[in-house]
């Protein structure tokens, strides 16, 4: 059966055009998303309400945010440059590891998020793209890294089920997506499984979200599209964009947001590398902050 194809009402948040906005996360009333190669965080509070609001500026490529819970007021853990840190308002880095920091490769650190246990999770990948040379890396909430899955090319996501048994994490150099089951406690995972795959002509899944239905929201890069899929993996719905390179999407305040890029284009036309934003009855979690670190 064929998914559901809508094509809503889209407009701007933002009067400027990103060459290649990511990372959207809902929080506290706004919408958190980065500019990743440009290293900035901003904010915007929906549709005709003003900014974006620079939070972060930290002039190497960022990935993904999230928030802590227990540090001072304004910490951020950040998936950034070659590897994973704690940073402030101020830009101040506090490295808590560097594994991107390689002579042999230049790599970076790409999307990233928290589970609901409070761990940090997020890829690296070369920058150039080379096939198999990112891993997946896991902070736990006492600030150590881990690498847990290695032979990744373009890691986005993860995203995680409402109780963090499940991890849904793309390759868009493959087009695929893997699940993978968690041990709540520990943050182990299993092996994993095919949960979808695109061929090129469908377009590369890049971010993601899961809904309050536990449905799986993924942007899917060149095609202008971001898929509904059902635990089952089954299409549910597709929604068209104006744009070509979409790259993140996430719900609230009534609002879809979709970033969106002008990497790659010869032409971007007008809505080109914009947040975009559509009304929609559609619900999901707020951003999940990253766990307190015990004080030394």
């Amino acid at each position: 059966m064929n998914p559901e194809e809508i094509a809503p009402a889209w407009r701007a948040c933002t009067p400027s055009r990103y060459r290649l906005a990511e990372g959207a996360r809902w929080a506290d009333g706004s919408l958190l998303f980065v500019d990743l190669l440009r290293g900035d965080l901003h904010r915007v509070r929906g549709v005709g309400a003003g900014g974006p609001e620079l939070l972060l500026g930290l002039r190497m490529p960022l990935g993904a945010v999230a928030p802590t819970v227990g540090g001072p007021p304004g910490q951020w853990i950040i998936a950034a440059g070659p590897g994973v840190a704690l940073t402030d308002a101020r830009g101040d880095v506090d490295w808590l590891a560097r594994p991107g920091g390689r002579p042999d490769r230049s790599m970076r650190m790409n999307d990233g998020a928290c589970d609901p246990a409070g761990r940090f999770w997020a890829g690296s990948m070369e920058v150039a793209a080379a096939p198999g040379a990112g891993s997946l890396y896991r902070t736990d909430t006492d600030g150590t890294v881990h690498e847990v899955l290695d032979g990744l090319t373009v890691p986005n996501g993860p995203v995680f089920s409402a109780d963090g048994s499940l991890m849904y994490l793309a390759d868009s150099a493959t087009g695929t997506i893997r699940r993978h089951a968690v041990h709540p406690a520990s943050g182990t995972l299993g092996e994993g499984e095919l949960f979808a795959s695109f061929p090129s002509e469908e377009g590369r899944p890049d971010g993601m979200t899961v809904d309050d239905e536990q449905n799986l929201w993924v942007a899917l890069w060149g095609a202008g599209r971001v898929l509904c899929l059902a635990p089952d993996g089954r299409r549910l719905r597709t929604v068209c964009l104006p744009t070509p390179h979409t790259s993140s999407v996430a719900f609230g305040g009534g609002l879809m947001f979709v970033t969106t890029a002008t990497h790659r284009l010869d032409r971007p036309g007008p809505l080109d590398g914009a947040v975009l934003a559509a009304m929609t009855e559609v619900t999901a979690p707020p951003v999940q902050p990253f766990g307190a670190i015990p004080e030394a």
